[in-house]
């Protein structure tokens, strides 16, 4: 299986838990893996047989930046879902880095795969 992926893809968003962080917004990135059977879009050079990453891209900012999820974990799980369901993937890899959420550490977040490869 093929691989398309998206990486680095910074978005605004509600999260967490505290008081001040359901009134600021907050920036989570995201890399994101996507299994896809590429041969039909190579052969045909047709981008109506390959997986439209610029419409995964612009459905993922506009679900995450008017979400207002309590946890990352929630918020990952429903990213995968909607590439899952929504544009026929038959497996995702999802990492959300919530830069800055612990002190110290430059880096904090959540990978996850759903389906099969």
């Amino acid at each position: 299986m093929d691989i398309i992926f998206l990486g680095g893809l910074e978005i605004e968003t509600i999260i967490g838990i505290y008081d001040w962080e359901r009134i600021t917004k907050q920036k989570v990135i995201l890399d994101i893996e996507m299994a896809f059977d590429i041969s039909k879009a190579a052969e045909t050079d047709d981008i109506a047989h390959t997986l439209d990453y610029k419409m995964v891209s612009k459905r993922i900012i506009s679900f995450v930046e008017t979400s207002e999820f309590y946890l990352v974990e929630k918020l990952i799980v429903a990213i995968a879902d909607i590439i899952r369901n929504e544009f026929n993937v038959p497996w995702v890899k999802v990492t959300l880095n919530k830069k800055g959420a612990i002190r110290g550490a430059s880096d904090v977040g959540i990978t996850i795969e759903r389906g099969e490869k």
